[in-house]
């Protein structure tokens, strides 16, 4: 068990939805200071809150981000978006791209120092839809699943280092962004419970609704899931190796 009592945390998209729900998660297991990091500015009675004015697509708001921040143990990438389309506007994919993908690239890139130093943990907010797309959000679906295939290479690449990282798998979640969406959903503070719950039992990939429960088993009994495992030890080989 790694608790989040006494940890720091930074999460992004803190101020609506699973982002709001993990703040306030946080800060009832007890943690020592929050970052939240939000396109508009944002206020929060609780001392521990800080808020940072951070678009994950806008590098120079990153720049400005990290400044304050001197210690991390937590990056919650949970900053996204999502839009009803069918493809035939690249920008539309483009936009999830930038925010989906590469905004949790260069997030975790740009604070990665600090968490090589705390031997802290990453957590990249995906969807079921990194599995399997959902045809009435393509671009979204696609953007998920390349940052799931982005979360399993950092998970590789930076476990030499140190750092854990956490790939989410969230199913319909009762949230401004899936109001349209007609389906059972979850709450996004029982979401945001699961969630930190994996982080504290160390779990690579969390399923933290019903829905996504349905396929935690079978993906982790996968070959394909096998297969991640055979190739991060070729990456643990590989460093061992060139440090003989």
């Amino acid at each position: 068990m790694i608790p989040i009592t006494g940890k720091t945390v930074l999460i992004t998209g803190a101020n609506r939805g699973i982002g709001q729900a993990l703040l306030e998660e946080a800060l009832r297991r007890g943690a020592h200071r929050v970052y939240a990091g939000t396109r508009e500015p944002f206020t929060h009675p609780d001392e521990r809150v800080t808020p940072l004015l951070l678009d994950v697509t806008d590098a120079a708001q990153l720049r400005q981000a990290v400044r304050p921040v001197s210690s991390l143990d937590i990056l919650v990438n949970n900053a996204g978006t999502a839009a009803y389309d069918d493809l035939s506007d690249r920008a539309v994919l483009e936009r999830h791209l930038a925010v989906n993908l590469f905004g949790v690239h260069d997030l975790t890139q740009a604070f990665l120092p600090l968490l090589v130093r705390s031997r802290g943990a990453v957590v990249n907010n995906l969807s079921v839809t990194a599995f399997a797309p959902l045809p009435i959000i393509p671009a979204y679906s696609i953007s998920k699943a390349a940052a799931f295939s982005l979360t399993q290479s950092q998970r590789a690449l930076l476990a030499g280092r140190g750092v854990r990282v956490h790939a989410v798998f969230v199913g319909p979640t009762d949230t401004d962004m899936s109001r349209e969406f007609d389906a059972p959903k979850a709450s996004p503070g029982s979401v945001a419970r699961a969630i930190f719950d994996g982080v504290e039992n160390q779990e690579e990939d969390i399923f933290p609704d019903l829905m996504s429960q349905t396929m935690a088993a079978g993906w982790r009994n996968s070959p394909a899931k096998a297969l991640e495992r055979e190739y991060a030890a070729m990456a643990t080989a590989g460093r061992a190796g060139s440090q003989a």
